[in-house]
This record gives structure tokens, C-alpha cells and sequence, in this order.
């Protein structure tokens, strides 16, 4: 899809500061599927069972990629799942499994990640085509990356649940985006399904957070071209009811709710923590879109007929992104947990079959939010702990979005702001304006209580704000309590 409009909602993390070069020298790869045994106190496994690249097999339309960072999506699947690297050294880790055909073991990625910052640089394919995704190179629209290319995912930014233990999905914000090129799945006007689970947490109406099938060149080659889910409130035509988000089909210069464009008004959105989402195309004259819960229930079409005028015969491309647009438009937000591109138009009733399965994967959400304090008056910018020090004492303060985990606060249920273990803290319990905020152990005090009140962070005992000085967005700027007054340098977006 080729972006239209570059307007950013304040919500919006800007690309993250991945900038500074990884460090060269030889990347130690680790599987970290080989460090799960007994005796460690990892999570139990769950028993493999018919999971969904086998339900689609089954259905004669099998997996011809299919990507996960919480779990396999084959029963006999027992390689990684996803490589992580942290920007202190350069140093690569793979991510496996419990066991064959079960869940992420992600526990190894806790302490390599520890004190640095740590990327998701590739995703793998389960799928015997081994069309792994790695971070894109870019395209018409140039990424935040070097020389143009997109940057990967921050690995800690989406903690998890299934299954009843921690894993991480793929926080996509813009800039963010995989890629793969000249591989094999369906082209031209063979048929092709794709199916991801993403969720309503996290959405926008930029171009675009799409799974599925693009553009070799990464550029827009025309009507067609394209066959992808997109997820997001975008209305590229006008005319939508309701705020959305929806699940549409990008199939390049038109983001369908329909196959004339808007949603229906039985269609106003969909609103899950875990959204299954669905879209299939028979390459002449038949798309279809449906979505589910992907925790229960079943499935709701919210379009199945006629493609779009100008789209019959598809011209699918050997392609497969996450994160972007066909020619890189990389102004989307949004999470990736699992998805598959199918070869051949799936039935309903295996479409139905994965569904059930999902809804026995035991997603759910992390037990507390975790996530980047975005800042309403420049959205590009953090609430970040400085040096990612513990110290206490250690200021608090404005930085560029990185998705460190210096940046990753918990919202308790105590009403405490937490990263590291650590509390939020107005100096002193001080409720005088221009008292600066930094981190401490957190012991109960009122001074360390916050509450989501309009946008704002207000701390109770005073009635005063989170507030960024003079709306100074500089990089080190401490931050500091103030009377409310409604600015923009007191909104934050909290996860």
C-alpha cells in the first residue's frame, strides 16, 4: 500500500533509536530451545497436539510460511521460533521451544537482554520452504535503519502470557518491519489464504501494519499486486462506520473493508486483547475477511464476494512482510503473535478448525501492562530511568523511544509506576512544583502513586502531574511535578 498521509497520533511511538551501529565482531548464536531441561524451573511444556499448519494441511491447503515468537504452529515443529540481538556486543540468541510442537521457552531472553537493549532480527519459518523473515532493507519509503532498511522490534516490549507463562510477541511500531523476497507461495492469480492473531491494544490509521504478500521490489507495482491482511482504523476511502479497528485486505493502493472499500455498518470494529484475523483470495473473483477472539468463540465474516474493479485477475508477488506496506509505508502500529500464508483458498470449515485451535493456545495478557510512557508533546519521546542505572536516586527523564528495557514500565495495581523492580518517585515526597522525579525502591509511600486521569498522570496526594519542564523534549531532560494545567507536556499515552 503506498502511503498517503504521514500525520502522527500522539499515541504513536516514533521509530525507535536503533541507529547506533551493532558492534562488529562474531555473533555467538544460541538456541535456546537446548537450555530448557529438568530441573531448571522452566514452565511445564504443553503436549503437542494437531496445531494449525497441520489442521491447513489436512484442509489440502497447506503452510507455505508461517512465523510465530509464542509457539509452534506445527506439531513436529521443534527448531527456533525467533533471533533476538542485543546492542551492547552484537550478540545473537535463538529462541526454541519447550518442546517439539509446544511454546516459546522464553525464560533465556530475561537475562541476555538485561542492561542492553535487544532487537527481534529474524523470525522463522516453521514451513519446510525455511522463508525466514528478517528485517527489511527497506523500499520506496527509506526506514529509520541504515541506509534506508527498517528496524526490528524491540524483543522485550510485548510480554505475554500462554499457556500460563511469559513470551513475548512483536511490538510493531513505525519504522519497525520484516521482509523476505523471491520465495515459494502463490503468485499471480493462484489462490492464497493468510491468518495472524494480532490485537486491538495496539493500532493506528497509518499505512500500514500488514501480514501477508507484497512486492519484491518493495515498491508499488499496481493494483493487485498485494494480497495481505492490514489491521488498523484506516479508512482509505471514506464513508467507514464506526472507530474500528477492522481487519481489511491490502491488495496494493486500497486498504478493503468491502470490495468498494468502507466497512459495513454491521462491521463497526473489533475489539479483543488477542484478535484473530483472517482474509483469503481465490485470485479471480473472490476475497473474503473474517475475525474471531482468539482466546473463544468462533468466527465472524465481515466480507466474502467480489474483488475490487481493477483487481481481477490478482498479479501476487513472491513476498511475504510484517509491519509494512508494499512499497515500505511504515507509518503503522501494531502486535504480531502468530500467522501463516496458505497455499490454495482454505474452506471454512479449516478456517473454522485453526479457530477452535487458537482458543486452546491459552493466550492472555501479561499480568500487569507493560510497555513505553509515550509523550503527549513530542510522540517520538519516553519516559526513560537514565544510563539504565537502579540506582536509587537515578533521574527520570525525557529520551528518544528505544524500547529498552530501561524504558518498559509496569502499571501495578498498587497505582505504582515500575521499571526494574523500582518505583517512580517524586524526590523527597516533596509536592512542591519543579520537584524532580526519579527512581527508588518502592516502599508504599505516597509519593510513589499514580493515577491515568484524561491523558494525565496525577499523583493523588497532591493532585499534581507528571509533567515534562517547558515542554522540553531534549534528550536528558529530568522530568518533574506541576500543578495540572492540561498541556500537552503532561499527556502521556501509558501501555
Amino acid at each position: 500500500m503506498a502511503i498517503r498521509s504521514r500525520l502522527r497520533e500522539v499515541w504513536v511511538m516514533a521509530s525507535p533509536r536503533l541507529g547506533q551501529a551493532l558492534l562488529a565482531g562474531a555473533a555467538l548464536v544460541l538456541t535456546a530451545g537446548a537450555l530448557a531441561g529438568a530441573g531448571t524451573g522452566m514452565p511445564a511444556a504443553r503436549a503437542a497436539a494437531s496445531l494449525p499448519c497441520d489442521i491447513y494441511a489436512s484442509g489440502g491447503t497447506p503452510c507455505v510460511a508461517a512465523y510465530s515468537t509464542t509457539r509452534a504452529l506445527y506439531a513436529s515443529y521443534n527448531g527456533p521460533l525467533y533471533q533476538i540481538q542485543r546492542s551492547s556486543d552484537g550478540t545473537t540468541l535463538n529462541i526454541g521451544l519447550l518442546s517439539a510442537g509446544g511454546d516459546a521457552n522464553a525464560t533465556p531472553q530475561v537475562s541476555f537482554c538485561s542492561g542492553t537493549t535487544c532487537t527481534i532480527s529474524k523470525i522463522y519459518d516453521q514451513s519446510t520452504n525455511h522463508s525466514d523473515l528478517p528485517i527489511s532493507w527497506g523500499g520506496f519509503w527509506h526506514g529509520p535503519g541504515p541506509n534506508g532498511s527498517d528496524v526490528g522490534a524491540n524483543a522485550m516490549a510485548l510480554p505475554v502470557m500462554i499457556n500460563g507463562h511469559q513470551v513475548y510477541g512483536v511490538r510493531s511500531t513505525p519504522g519497525t518491519g520484516y521482509r523476505v523476497d523471491n520465495i515459494n507461495v502463490p503468485t499471480g492469480s493462484q489462490p492464497e489464504g493468510v491468518y495472524m492473531v494480532t490485537s486491538s491494544n495496539l493500532f493506528n490509521n497509518q499505512c500500514c501494519f500488514d501480514f501477508g504478500s507484497g512486492e519484491t521490489s518493495h515498491t508499488d507495482t499496481g493494483n493487485a499486486h498485494m494480497n495481505a491482511i492490514e489491521w488498523g482504523n484506516a479508512c482509505w476511502f471514506g464513508g467507514c462506520t464506526g472507530p474500528g479497528p477492522w481487519v481489511e485486505a491490502d491488495l496494493e493502493n486500497g486498504m478493503y473493508s468491502t470490495n468498494t472499500g468502507p466497512n459495513t455498518a454491521s462491521n463497526p470494529g473489533v475489539n479483543h486483547p488477542f484478535v484473530s484475523a483472517w482474509e483469503k483470495n481465490n485470485g479471480t473473483s473472490n476475497f473474503t475477511l473474517k475475525n474471531g477472539d482468539a482466546t473463544s468463540g468462533g468466527l465472524t465474516t465481515t466480507w466474502s464476494g467480489p474483488l475490487p474493479n481493477g483487481y481481477s485477475p490478482m498479479h501476487e508477488e513472491a513476498d511475504i512482510l510484517l509491519g509494512t506496506g508494499g512499497d515500505n509505508s511504515n507509518g503503522a502500529s501494531g502486535e504480531f503473535f502468530e500467522g501463516a500464508v496458505t497455499s490454495g483458498y482454505p474452506s471454512d470449515a479449516t478456517e473454522n478448525a485453526v479457530q477452535a485451535e487458537l482458543t486452546t493456545a491459552g493466550y492472555a495478557q501479561a499480568s500487569a501492562p507493560t510497555g513505553p510512557i509515550v509523550a503527549g508533546d513530542d510522540s517520538a519521546k519516553c519516559v526513560d530511568d537514565s544510563a539504565f542505572s537502579t540506582t536509587n536516586g537515578n533521574k527520570i527523564q525525557m529520551w528518544d523511544c528505544t524500547g529498552g528495557v530501561n524504558q518498559q514500565w509496569t502499571v501495578a495495581s498498587d497505582g505504582t509506576l515500575q521499571v526494574y523492580g523500582k518505583c517512580m518517585d517524586i524526590t523527597g515526597a516533596n509536592y512542591n512544583n519543579g520537584t524532580n522525579i526519579e527512581l527508588w525502591d518502592c516502599n508504599g509511600g505516597a509519593n510513589q502513586q499514580w493515577k491515568a486521569a484524561n491523558g494525565t498522570l496525577v499523583n493523588p496526594a497532591s493532585g499534581k502531574c507528571l509533567d515534562d519542564p517547558n515542554s522540553n523534549t531534549a534528550n536528558g531532560t529530568q522530568l518533574i511535578l506541576w500543578s495540572c494545567n492540561g498541556g500537552s507536556n503532561q499527556q502521556w499515552h501509558v501501555p
